[in-house]
């Protein structure tokens, strides 16, 4: 089994037990995250009794759950917890929070349903106020995960993994806690910097009588019960200079912190009219790495919160200012490392639909660019999936919308699950018009998105501008095999090395050759692929057990002092 030095110190009893969500900090906090009971059954009702124990939130089949058992889609996955809440705990209403299930969950308090979720990647909250119980309560949860087995959202999770294709999991894969409110309280905040206005906006849920006081370090520089601020003169948030807004708000008997940034993204033309991202009004490269956040010991779920700023942090580190979060949505604190060490994030949906073919993924490399409304081809002939694609789609806005660094929206990738990506544009757009949106990372752009996105591992890469800017939203893919240091003895990649100085000189000559030249011609983004190794995956800048950084860190850094405009 393959460990990240974070899993070799797990602690079992409490594992990720910070809290979970930084951008709504409330005093009330109870993490059930640790030691559950578990069962796998062919029937939704609530087992008699349960024979294993699970270690929460890891998903049964990663090895830190401590199951190594595969949910089929025949099967329930059943848990079960026991909790007893502290004495002066309960201020009025009581919820349960989940970071993420994946599937499909059905919750259960002293064996009452308190509620039902459908999409495996986006949190959610149910009230359980009027089901407790004086002394010990009991807590269950029923799992359904189809996987790749139907339309649901997915991800890179395959039953039959290998390639680009991964292990899938199922279940609790993020924090589960309990937190208690007073009988009306401030349910959310909905947070909107205006850079050029020198403004910030609040949209209050659950109570409007709220009294904002934001702090820059320990010194007050407003409060008011005002739903907008002025901030003259006010400090703007970059990778360069990350500075963040503490915030309080004052509301209905609770103080709740929060934080913001001042920034701004958009698309305009640079002194010599080639059409470019900007940051806070100036043309600004985007320079990342593909990041999947999987890890060979908790899959989908970090071993630790160290191990997800861990990977920020070494982005940053080697120079790099941005991530693109591929096909999966993190827990919160991973965006909260990305605001606060200054990583610029795109945000990639998660993807579902049915079995894609060739003529899905094979056709754009000939020019061949298809009518994603056409449900058929695009394997989204399930209206209901379609239909919970939008659900999860807005849930993940929603709990992402307040996060300085998410700079773009990416709703489809290379084709897979797409389906009527003008109208998955024009809702985002009306939903967060803040970013800007990649509406078909790859290929089968059907013309309404904000740049030209481009995947190209194989053909020379020659930047063709145009009336949008032009992103290599992929690339590269280089992979080095590291004994000791991978998930099995396969080896995907798109170019094979056998040794650090040759990968080494490889990525430089890419970059020194066709990526640095192109830069003043038209290239506004670059997204090499990627972060780390993942199962067959060999071409991550660092292993799958993010114990070595596989091409020469000075290499990197400086060409990384060079990829910018």
């Amino acid at each position: 089994m393959l460990l990240t030095e974070f899993g070799e110190k797990l602690n079992r009893e409490m594992p990720l037990a910070e809290y979970p969500r930084p951008q709504f900090v409330r005093s009330s906090y109870y993490n059930l995250n640790g030691k559950w009971r578990c069962e796998f059954t062919k029937s939704g009702e609530i087992p008699s009794s349960f024979s294993q124990e699970i270690i929460v939130p890891f998903s049964p089949e990663a090895p830190l759950s401590g199951v190594n058992r595969v949910l089929t889609p025949d099967e329930f996955l059943h848990y079960e917890r026991k909790f007893t809440l502290p004495e002066g705990f309960n201020k009025g209403r009581v919820f349960i929070n989940f970071g993420a299930v994946d599937q499909i969950a059905v919750v259960y308090l002293n064996g009452a349903q308190v509620g039902r979720h459908v999409g495996g990647f986006t949190p959610f909250t149910f009230e359980l106020t009027d089901y407790l119980v004086d002394g010990e309560n009991t807590l269950n949860v029923c799992v359904k995960d189809y996987s790749d087995t139907r339309e649901h959202s997915r991800g890179k999770q395959r039953f039959k993994r290998g390639g680009i294709w991964y292990s899938p999991q199922s279940g609790i894969w993020q924090t589960v806690w309990l937190e208690s409110t007073p009988q009306v309280f401030l349910q959310r905040v909905r947070i909107t910097p205006d850079y050029d206005k020198e403004q910030v906006s609040f949209e209050f849920f659950g109570t409007d009588d709220v009294v904002t006081s934001v702090y820059d370090g320990g010194e007050l520089v407003a409060e008011t019960r005002e739903k907008t601020i002025k901030l003259p003169d006010f400090k703007p948030w970059s990778p360069e200079s990350p500075f963040l807004y503490d915030v309080v708000f004052t509301a209905c008997g609770e103080r709740i912190k929060s934080y913001f940034g001042m920034c701004k993204f958009s698309v305009g033309k640079d002194e010599n009219g080639i059409e470019r991202l900007f940051l806070n009004n100036k043309p600004y490269f985007h320079n990342g790495l593909l990041d999947q956040g999987y890890y060979p010991d908790g899959f989908l779920t970090p071993p630790s919160n160290e191990a997800m700023e861990f990977d920020v942090k070494t982005a940053k580190r080697l120079g790099y200012n941005m991530l693109r979060k591929h096909i999966k949505v993190e827990p919160l604190l991973w965006y909260h490392y990305c605001d606060k060490n200054g990583i610029i994030v795109w945000q990639d949906m998660v993807n579902g639909g049915g079995q894609y073919g060739s003529e899905i993924s094979v056709l754009p490399f000939i020019g061949v660019n298809l009518d994603d409304t056409n449900y058929k081809t695009f394997k989204r002939t399930d209206v209901e999936c379609r239909d919970n694609y939008y659900k999860e789609l807005r849930e993940m806005l929603d709990a992402l919308y307040n996060c300085p660094c998410i700079a773009l929206w990416v709703p489809f990738n290379e084709g897979w699950g797409q389906f009527d990506s003008a109208k998955a544009y024009d809702l985002i757009k009306a939903y967060d018009g803040t970013r800007t949106v990649d509406s078909a990372s790859g290929w089968h752009d059907r013309g309404v998105t904000d740049v030209i996105s481009k995947h190209i591992y194989f053909t020379p890469i020659k930047v063709k501008t145009g009336e949008k800017p032009y992103v290599l939203s992929e690339f590269g893919g280089f992979s080095l095999r590291i004994k000791g240091h991978t998930f099995n003895d396969k080896m995907f990649g798109y170019k094979i090395y056998y040794s650090k100085e040759s990968l080494t000189k490889a990525y430089k000559r890419l970059f020194e050759k066709t990526i640095i030249p192109q830069l003043e011609t038209g290239l506004a983004a670059t997204v090499y692929t990627q972060l780390t190794d993942v199962e067959d995956e060999l071409n991550g800048i660092m292993t799958y057990d993010r114990k070595l950084v596989k091409i020469d860190e000075e290499t990197i850094k400086a060409i990384n002092e060079r990829v910018k405009l």
